[in-house]
C-alpha cells in the first residue's frame, strides 16, 4: 500500500534517496487539508508573497484529561508525509475545479512543481513527555507550502499524542507489573482510528494488541482469547469428536482427553478444600473450554463468567487446566468480563491457590488472571484501592475513544516571516503566541542568547505573570529539537526510530517524572519558565504590536 502512494505522489530521486516511505495511512496526502489552505496559497501567490521564508510553530494549550503531562507521537507519520509531498494531476485537476475560475492557471502549474525541498522540520523526538505551549515541531519553509502542511500536521499530531497520553496514565494507574492489552479495535472511531489507537497505545505504554492489521504494520505483540459466542456455540462434550492430544514432549498421546477433563471436575467436585463451592458446572462451557484446549493447548485462556464465574467458569477451566498439565502443558489464565472484579479476582486465587496445595500442580496458584469489560483509569484506581489479584487489563472503548476528552487542542501559528518575529494578541492572555523561534531548551533561537550551562545560574520567568520568577542551577541541559527533515539545507538529518525503541525510551521518560506531576487526581503542575531575555523579548514586541487607545 505505501508503495503504491510513492508511486502515486511521485517522488522525485531526492525524495527516494531519503528512503522514507509514504504514509501508513493512504488517504493522507496533500489533499488531507482544509479548502483555505488552499484559498491563502493562491493570494500568496498571486501577491507574490508564497516564497518567503516563514516559521510556525506546532504547540498545544493545555494538557488533556486533567492531567500535567502529554506524550509527545505522530512524527513519523508527518515526516512521511513531507517526504512524499507532491500533487498528482489528478489531485490538481480537482483543486482547479473547487477554487474559483477566477484563479489564473499559473497557479496551478506552481502546485505541479511543489514539494518540500525547501521546507524545514525540527522537532521534539517522538516520545517525549511534553508541556503546554512548548513547541513540539518548528516548520520552516515557504510561507505558502508550510500553509498547505498545516492541517494533515496538526492532524497527524493530535490523536496520536491524546492516545499515547491516555495510555500512558492508564499504565501509571494500573502499575509497572501488570499486563497491559489494548481491545479497542470494534469500538474506535474508524479503521483509522482504530490502526493509530493500537500504535500510539504501544508506545505508550500497553503491551500487546488485538488489532491484526496492527500487528502486522508495526510489529505489536498480538494477545486474544475467545468470546461468549465460543462458549455459547457448544452444547455438550459430545459434540467433540476428535478428543485425542499429543503431550508436549510428544512422547505419548492421550486419546480421550475430553475423559480426562472430566475425570479432573470429578476429583475437584469432591476435594477437601474445595468442596462444596459448586456442583454440578455448565456442561456447554466445558466442552467449549475442552475443544479451545484441544486447538490451542499451549494459549489456553479461558473467558470464564458466560454462566456462572465460580460455580461454572472457574471449575470447568480449572478441570482443563489439570489435564493440559498432565500432558505436560501450561494454561495461560482466565478473562473476567463481568461483575465484581475485585471479588472475583480474589476468589479465583483462592481456588488456584488451594488447588496447588491439595494436588501439589507448581505455580498453579499464580495462574495469571485477566480483567476487562469497559475499563478506565478510573476503575483501575478503584480496583486498586479495594484491593484485587488482577494480572492482566484489556482495555477497549474508553482508551481509543479518548471517551474522557475527545481532542487535545493542537495549534499551528506563525512566528517569524522574513527574519522578523509575529506576536498574535488575544483578549486570553493563555492564546498569545509566544514569537520568534524557540529552542526546547528555553532560550531564544535567534543568535543572541547561548544554550543555559550546567552549574551556571539563571533567572528563569513565568512568561506572562512579572512577579512569578526564581534561579535556577542547571544540572543537566538537552536541546531537545532536532531536524527530521532539513530540505535542501545540508544538515543532518536525525533517523526516524522504530517503535520498539520509542516505546523504550516514552517508558523510560514516564519512569523520570515525579508521582506528583503524574498522578490521577490534582496533579502538581510542571513548571516550564523563560530566560529573562525572552521574557523581556515576548513583551517588547506584545507592547510593539498592541495598538494603543486614546480616552477622549
Amino acid at each position: 500500500m505505501a508503495a503504491a502512494v510513492v508511486v502515486a505522489n511521485g517522488l522525485k530521486e531526492q525524495e527516494k534517496r531519503a528512503g522514507i516511505d509514504g504514509p501508513t495511512n493512504p488517504m493522507v496526502t496533500p489533499l488531507l487539508t482544509d479548502l483555505y489552505q488552499f484559498t491563502m496559497a493562491y493570494a500568496y501567490w498571486k501577491a507574490g508573497k508564497h516564497s518567503e521564508r516563514a516559521v510556525f510553530d506546532l504547540y498545544f494549550r493545555r494538557n488533556p484529561f486533567g492531567g500535567e503531562y502529554t506524550v509527545f507521537a505522530g512524527l513519523e507519520e508527518c515526516i512521511r508525509l513531507i517526504a512524499n509531498f507532491k500533487f498528482t494531476e489528478d489531485e490538481i485537476a480537482f483543486i482547479q475545479a473547487s477554487l474559483p475560475s477566477s484563479c489564473e492557471i499559473g497557479f496551478y502549474d506552481y502546485l505541479r512543481g511543489l514539494d518540500c525541498s525547501d521546507v524545514e522540520i525540527h522537532a521534539i523526538s517522538e516520545e517525549f513527555v511534553v508541556f503546554p505551549k512548548i513547541p513540539l515541531m518548528r516548520v520552516e519553509g515557504p510561507v505558502a507550502v508550510v500553509q498547505l502542511l498545516e492541517t494533515p500536521l496538526v492532524n497527524l499530531i493530535n490523536y496520536a499524542s491524546l492516545v499515547a497520553t491516555n495510555a500512558a496514565r492508564h499504565r501509571f494507574v494500573a502499575g509497572k507489573s501488570k499486563l497491559l492489552l489494548e481491545f479497542g479495535l470494534r469500538r474506535a472511531q474508524g479503521p483509522d482510528g482504530g490502526i493509530g489507537a493500537s500504535k500510539y497505545c504501544y508506545m505508550g505504554g500497553f503491551d500487546a494488541t488485538s488489532n491484526v492489521a496492527a500487528g502486522k504494520l508495526f510489529g505489536i505483540p498480538l494477545r486474544g482469547t475467545h468470546s461468549h459466542a465460543f462458549v455459547s456455540s457448544f452444547m455438550s462434550p459430545d459434540e467433540i469428536t476428535e478428543k485425542s492430544l499429543k503431550s508436549a514432549d510428544g512422547s505419548n498421546v492421550c486419546e480421550d482427553f475430553v475423559g480426562l477433563v472430566q475425570a479432573w471436575l470429578s476429583k475437584l467436585k469432591w476435594s477437601k478444600l474445595l468442596g462444596g463451592i459448586f456442583g454440578e458446572t455448565n456442561q456447554s462451557e466445558l466442552a467449549a473450554f475442552a475443544s479451545y484446549a484441544l486447538a490451542f493447548p499451549k494459549n489456553l485462556l479461558a473467558l470464564v463468567d458466560t454462566y456462572d464465574v465460580m460455580r461454572s467458569g472457574i471449575p470447568n477451566f480449572c478441570a482443563v487446566a489439570l489435564a493440559l498439565n498432565d500432558l505436560g502443558y501450561k494454561a495461560l489464565g482466565i478473562r473476567l468480563d463481568s461483575g465484581d472484579l475485585a471479588y472475583q479476582s480474589c476468589e479465583a486465587r483462592k481456588f488456584f491457590q488451594s488447588i496447588e496445595k491439595e494436588f501439589g500442580v507448581p505455580d498453579f496458584g499464580r495462574t495469571s488472571i485477566t480483567a476487562s469489560n469497559d475499563l478506565n483509569e478510573e476503575t483501575l484506581d478503584a480496583l486498586n484501592k479495594q484491593g484485587h489479584e488482577v494480572d492482566a487489563y484489556g482495555i477497549g472503548t474508553h482508551l481509543v475513544t479518548c471517551y474522557a476528552q475527545p481532542a487535545l487542542g493542537v495549534v499551528f501559528k506563525l512566528v517569524e516571516i522574513n527574519n522578523q518575529p509575529r506576536i498574535k494578541l488575544s483578549e486570553d492572555v493563555s492564546k498569545v503566541i509566544r514569537e520568534g523561534r524557540l529552542s526546547s531548551c528555553g532560550h531564544y533561537d535567534r543568535g543572541n542568547e547561548p544554550s543555559p550551562k550546567v552549574g551556571e545560574r539563571l533567572l528563569c520567568r513565568h512568561p506572562f505573570n512579572e512577579s512569578k520568577r526564581a534561579y535556577v542551577v542547571p544540572q543537566r541541559v538537552e536541546e531537545l529539537m532536532k531536524c527530521y527533515w532539513p530540505g535542501r539545507s545540508g544538515k543532518d538529518r536525525e533517523e526516524l526510530p522504530p517503535i520498539n525503541l520509542i516505546r523504550e525510551r516514552c517508558i523510560k521518560q514516564l519512569e523520570q517524572m515525579r508521582p506528583d506531576h503524574m498522578r490521577r487526581l490534582n496533579p502538581t503542575p510542571y513548571k516550564v519558565s523563560v530566560s529573562a531575555k525572552l521574557y523581556d523579548f515576548i513583551h517588547f514586541l506584545w507592547l510593539n504590536e498592541a495598538p494603543v487607545g486614546e480616552l477622549q
